[in-house]
């Protein structure tokens, strides 16, 4: 735990690699279509729980794998975002699952610390595209589903996007109070 503790305060701050390659808006909603680069991840799944309630769950787990808790016991850094996985329902709420998705940092992406809690799953992912969609403050999970709402709405007619499941990143660690970054990305069909 101490190990987590120090990484996530003293630790590098890795961004996961993308390029923008379109910005739009429409009345007040701005956003970037991106190319997200794939590779590693530390995965963690939680299903039969609430989203805000599975991320309390998976979080820590995803932390302590970074923060140490893995064959080689290595802290290994951040990468940022942090994205998980939703899956809305026909009417835009989200049933009750999700998908937390850590990049491993690019020095590791080769050979990944095995995690130690059989709940921490690697996986590789191949690079997606995004329409990303920026906001600030403590997201909860109704935060997200406002964004990807608007943004969906910003989006119809000009892009088509999968409604099977869509992403929610942060960028910051739980004690940073202000300036707070969060991203709902649709993910272009």
């Amino acid at each position: 735990m101490l190990g987590m503790i120090k990484n996530s305060l003293f630790g590098s701050v890795e961004t996961w690699p993308w390029q923008v390659l379109s910005k739009g808006g429409k009345e007040e909603v701005s956003y970037e279509e991106r190319t997200c680069e794939g590779g590693q991840f530390a995965t963690v799944e939680v299903t039969d729980k609430p989203v805000d309630e599975g991320l309390r769950e998976a979080m820590p787990k995803v932390m302590k794998y970074v923060g140490g808790t893995n064959d080689k016991g290595i802290g290994m850094g951040m990468t940022v975002p942090i994205s998980f996985a939703v899956f809305p329902s026909e009417d835009g709420s989200l049933q009750k699952k999700l998908k937390v998705w850590f990049r491993i940092p690019n020095q590791f992406q080769s050979n990944p610390p095995v995690p130690t809690d059989d709940s921490v799953k690697i996986e590789e992912r191949e690079s997606i595209t995004v329409y990303s969609l920026q906001f600030g403050g403590y997201a909860k999970e109704a935060d997200y589903v406002a964004h990807a709402t608007q943004l969906r709405a910003a989006l119809e007619g000009t892009a088509t996007c999968r409604s099977d499941l869509y992403f929610c990143t942060g960028y910051d660690p739980p004690m940073k109070p202000y300036g707070r970054r969060n991203e709902v990305w649709l993910v272009k069909a």
